[in-house]
């Protein structure tokens, strides 16, 4: 029988009501000095916040932002019926850890920086498709846990090329329903795995781009829309150089990016006061401007129309050594006010 919410190849539309009915951001003090800092929840100055590591910091980030996001939802943890969350860490055990105390059916999912992303398109699909009523979805990224695992010891002061990223300390969560007032998301593209031969684990922008603009085309062609169609096309995370080779890559496939198209990367620091490089990334970089500052705009009534278009570089610590490319993948979201 033939998939009757298929668009094409890669996207689907919602057939029901699929809403964010509740959205919660935790982020820490490097975020909290950037251009986003009074859309967030909450900021942490502390980057242990309390803690005796950065993973069990990491793990408290999304515990506090899960609980959060339950209570603005007007929600109890037992209406929730799934959860889908995940991080960078060694068999993401920030969100298991995170999770193990809550006793809510859970997926651990992984797709580095894609994550948001990857849990808004898998939770939407369980409430469409009338497994449950209301999901929770998100993700966090701390920056010295991530630069622990993937790079060097934070002690070795390593010099960072103008191509590296920072990764965001923040955590970003959703709860999506088949009732209330919120958001809807009405459209998913999946993207595919692109490999375009990018090695520099510093350069994640340029893995990561060709992946983005792939699923961009793709989400447009699927659905028949056009850029103007969204007030905001946010990808995340390229960061100022993986940005400028999506504006070419879809130029050169005759498709012109406007002032509407931006980068959770860019957006959530300020690149020219603070020693961030080429921006933010990790998952928790997307999770925190979509839960907080782009959320927050649609619900003041100052964006109608997003897509979000979560990016990630698939490449762990042993592929790395080993020599391997970069491989990158990239999911759109479509959110409206209305539907």
């Amino acid at each position: 029988m033939k998939a009757q919410k298929r668009l094409g190849k890669q996207t689907v539309q919602m057939a029901g009501d699929v809403k964010i009915i509740g959205n919660a951001s935790i982020v820490g003090k490097k975020e909290a000095e950037g251009p986003l800092r009074n859309d967030f929840d909450t900021t942490v100055d502390d980057g242990y916040w309390g803690e005796q590591s950065w993973e069990k910091a990491e793990t408290k980030f999304q515990k506090e932002t899960i609980n959060l996001a339950i209570s603005k939802a007007g929600k109890s943890i037992s209406d929730i019926n799934l959860m889908f969350t995940g991080d960078l860490i060694n068999q993401c055990t920030c969100s298991s850890f995170g999770a193990r105390e809550l006793q809510i059916p859970f997926y651990g999912i992984f797709g580095a920086c894609s994550t948001m992303a990857e849990s808004l398109s898998l939770g939407a699909i369980a409430v469409d498709g009338g497994f449950a009523e209301n999901v929770l979805c998100g993700t966090s990224s701390h920056f010295a846990s991530a630069e622990k695992q993937f790079r060097l010891p934070l002690e070795y002061g390593g010099q960072r090329p103008p191509t590296a990223q920072w990764t965001v300390t923040g955590s970003g969560m959703t709860v999506l329903s088949n009732e209330g007032e919120g958001m809807f998301i009405t459209h998913l593209t999946t993207g595919v795995i692109n490999d375009n031969g990018i090695k520099d684990a510093n350069n994640m922008g340029a893995a990561m781009a060709p992946a983005a603009a792939d699923t961009i085309i793709t989400h447009l062609r699927d659905t028949g829309r056009q850029p103007e169609f969204y007030d905001l096309i946010a990808t995340g995370d390229l960061g100022s150089f993986g940005m400028s080779i999506v504006r070419d890559l879809t130029q050169k496939n005759d498709l012109s990016l406007g002032q509407n198209y931006n980068d959770c990367g860019v957006m959530i620091f300020d690149t020219k006061k603070q020693d961030v490089h080429a921006g933010g990334s990790g998952c928790g970089c997307s999770a925190a401007v979509l839960c907080g500052h782009i959320l927050k705009q649609m619900q003041e009534g100052n964006l109608k129309n997003v897509l979000f278009v979560g990016t990630g570089a698939l490449l762990s610590t042993t592929s790395v050594q080993q020599g391997e490319t970069i491989p990158a993948i990239a999911h759109a979201v479509a959110i409206s006010v209305s539907k």
